[in-house]
């Protein structure tokens, strides 16, 4: 079984990412043989400074090993090392119908944020579906968001496959339900671009401010409160023991407690949650070569795989 998932390096990693993709994969690693990506070029849709992006990819490989991932059991590699991924693109993109693009709702989404409507952006699950079948992907994990890109995958692996032959494996979703959607700070998802971050390894003020500064309601600090439409609730589950939660659930509905007191809570289960991996990180940002090393690594044994498979659809279209 061969797993694979990608992870953008558009900024900061927040507890969104960690919760929603990190974490999931980071178990994975143990279950077959998995593929993780930084994709890179997928994030040259937002990210137009190369030197931001630059850092940003540094940030993300050192992150995404301070929180488990393990060189030794999986791949672990820059989506721009291994280039076949965007000759494929083209491959796929010959027999991928405007339909199946017009159909993906993420597009509408970003340029209903302002996000330049460009090409890339547009064919953007192409791409993906390179990046999920070049390394001949049997299970994909995603989240809900994702979900309808990696239908399109299947869609067009089905299509190359019904007009050239058995070229690809068709890959299955892996849904990822429990902690998937994690609440930003104002209660929508947590997302980079709704403003409502917590950065996995922000220093200790700001994100202490950035948890008091929770949305709330105004019910007073005597009264009983309702934990099932709390973010701050929602949040300390994720951090905190299941005594911890229970406590605080307990505390809302008994009354007596204000909003106030569950985020210095929040703060100190989150704080932590994460010291672990905060030393982790250290470590790693002093030794910058042992991560480039294990990039360069990884994209070997990529483009090894990636290779095998691109062969295969160049010479079934006929170009080899």
């Amino acid at each position: 079984m061969r797993i694979l998932s990608g992870i953008q390096p558009s900024g900061r990693l927040h507890v969104g990412n960690y919760f929603g993709m990190m974490e999931p994969s980071i178990e994975l690693q143990d279950q077959g043989e998995a593929f993780y990506f930084i994709a890179d070029y997928h994030s040259l849709t937002t990210v137009h400074d190369p030197n931001q992006l630059r850092e940003n990819v540094r940030d993300v490989a050192i992150d995404f090993l301070a929180c488990g991932l393990n060189p030794d059991k999986a791949v672990f590699f820059k989506q721009s090392d291994v280039p076949e991924v965007t000759e494929l693109s083209w491959l796929l993109s010959t027999v991928t119908p405007m339909g199946f693009l017009n159909r993906c709702h993420s597009f509408k989404d970003k340029t209903d944020r302002g996000i330049e409507a460009s090409h890339g952006l547009f064919a953007y699950p192409v791409l993906m579906a390179s990046d999920i079948l070049i390394y001949d992907s049997s299970i994909v994990p995603v989240g809900d968001d994702q979900k309808q890109h990696l239908e399109v995958t299947r869609d067009i692996a089905v299509k190359f496959n019904n007009l050239y032959g058995d070229v690809f494996i068709i890959p299955e979703p892996k849904i990822r339900k429990e902690k998937a959607k994690v609440p930003g700070t104002d209660g929508q998802k947590m997302s980079k671009s709704y403003g409502n971050i917590i950065e996995i390894f922000g220093s200790e003020k700001p994100i202490r401010k950035k948890i008091m500064s929770i949305v709330t309601d105004s019910t007073p600090v005597e009264d009983p409160k309702d934990p099932s439409q709390s973010v701050i609730i929602d949040l300390f589950d994720l951090v905190g023991s299941d005594s911890e939660v229970e406590k605080m659930k307990s505390d809302f509905l008994s009354g007596g407690f204000g909003y106030g007191d569950f985020k210095k809570r929040l703060f100190e289960a989150f704080w932590d949650y994460f010291q672990p991996m905060r030393e982790k990180r250290n470590e790693l940002s002093e030794n910058l070569d042992y991560v480039d090393s294990i990039l360069k690594k990884g994209a070997e044994k990529a483009r090894n795989a990636a290779n095998r498979t691109l062969t295969r659809a160049r010479k079934a279209c006929g170009i080899e």
